[in-house]
């Protein structure tokens, strides 16, 4: 995981599907697989994430390998901006986390490929596993079989509410009084996007369901929205806001170096002058000397 010695005060914390990556990581690796006419069967008879744990399942029965889900992985669309902007946010200081409702197996798999796994301090999506029979297993981040995660919003999934993710996050963090940054595309990224504190900043994919949700009442987001289109966007406003955060707060130090330097200086003086003040005697003195 990351090491950085170079640290500043901000979190950013990535989505992963059509955020980081140009696609949906499930129907990527359904269709590359040539599974997709079995998923749409199965996907209007129960939720997605048990979905994607049958045909995990199915793919091995019809003899497909973990290389070779590994494989399709690999041939995922990246805007060629979004690696370089990565390392340069974690160059810079920042912290990088991700959360995403794909899942552990397919995210590790692809930030490894990309050279990035190193960059980031956690990883947040539902268990991906291969088990004993070489089978991916993959299961629910809430399990929601046994309780459901409680968020009443409605834009969540039953396996994962980010937003609960998100105030874990701000918990973990608020002795350190770090800022956070939430790039995200998906309706489920309105959930954290409400989470997030007035020093916060939110990138919604623009004309996408995140975006289109903020955008029916901007005000109930308490965090600054700044919207992205593409990596390259993605790169110049991650960037911009990066660097406006830091100026911020190194302008915030000086004013109080300034504070704490003309405070001395104050002391100094009012110490010098007490310096020529004439002492004060014993009183047994002074009556003595007025005699």
């Amino acid at each position: 995981m990351a090491c950085n010695n170079n640290k500043n005060n901000i979190v950013v914390v990535f989505d992963f599907d059509k955020t980081i990556i140009d696609v949906d990581s499930d129907n990527w690796v359904i269709d590359e697989l040539g599974f997709t006419d079995l998923f749409n069967q199965l996907l209007p008879t129960m939720p997605w994430n048990r979905v994607m744990d049958c045909m995990m399942k199915e793919l091995h029965d019809q003899g497909k390998t973990i290389e070779e889900i590994k494989q399709a992985l690999r041939t995922i669309p990246i805007h060629p901006r979004i690696v370089p902007a990565i390392k340069a946010a974690h160059a810079l200081g920042c912290e990088l986390r991700i959360v995403s409702d794909a899942n552990m197996f397919f995210i590790e798999t692809m930030v490894e490929h990309l050279g990035i796994s190193e960059l980031f301090s956690e990883i947040n999506s539902n268990p991906g596993f291969v088990d004993e029979h070489d089978t991916l297993r993959i299961s629910p981040y809430h399990d929601f079989t046994n309780s459901s995660h409680g968020c009443t919003l409605g834009t969540c999934p039953p396996n994962m509410c980010k937003g609960l993710v998100i105030e874990r996050i701000q918990d973990s963090l608020a002795k350190e009084g770090k800022k956070m940054i939430y790039l995200g595309d998906g309706a489920g990224d309105y959930c954290p996007s409400l989470k997030l504190k007035a020093e916060d900043y939110v990138m919604p994919r623009k004309n996408f369901p995140v975006w289109d949700l903020i955008s029916q009442n901007p005000l109930l987001v308490k965090a600054t929205i700044r919207e992205w289109t593409d990596g390259e966007s993605l790169e110049k406003i991650l960037m911009g806001t990066i660097e406006e955060i830091i100026l911020e707060e190194e302008k915030e130090k000086k004013m109080l170096s300034t504070s704490a330097e003309n405070t001395c200086k104050i002391h100094t003086i009012s110490v010098g002058i007490n310096v020529h003040h004439e002492p004060i005697m014993p009183r047994a003195l002074r009556v003595s000397q007025s005699g």
